[in-house]
């Protein structure tokens, strides 16, 4: 459903969605969406009678902010810091070694950003 939104250029009705989805009941499409929203991954917005659906964010602001989150959580809870880090970094490298120079770049933009937030 989402992927659906993201290529979609404006918000969109159930009604809309369901050209999309007919295999689905519109009650099943109606949940569905309101469900998403409830989770903050959707906004609304009423449209006459019915309410209009559009992503609240990019699939890469998305993949970032789930990804952030569970680095997060195992930096919080593993203790281990360290090694979770440096399995980062080989992986990034046996993926792709022009990555580490990207990971590097970030790591300097991010202590930029931190540096000045400090002042």
């Amino acid at each position: 459903m989402l992927e659906f939104l993201w290529d979609e250029t404006r918000a969109v009705t159930v009604r809309h969605v369901r050209v999309a989805f007919p295999q689905l009941a519109y009650t099943t499409l109606m949940t569905t969406l309101d469900r998403l929203f409830r989770k903050g991954l959707l906004l609304r917005r009423q449209r006459g009678r019915a309410f209009a659906y559009e992503p609240r964010c990019s699939r890469g602001e998305l993949l970032g902010e789930l990804v952030s989150g569970h680095v997060t959580d195992l930096l919080d809870t593993s203790g281990a810091s360290t090694a979770i880090l440096s399995t980062l970094v080989q992986a990034v490298g046996r993926a792709d070694a022009a990555l580490l120079d990207e990971l590097d770049a970030l790591v300097q933009a991010e202590r930029r950003r931190l540096k000045l937030e400090d002042r």
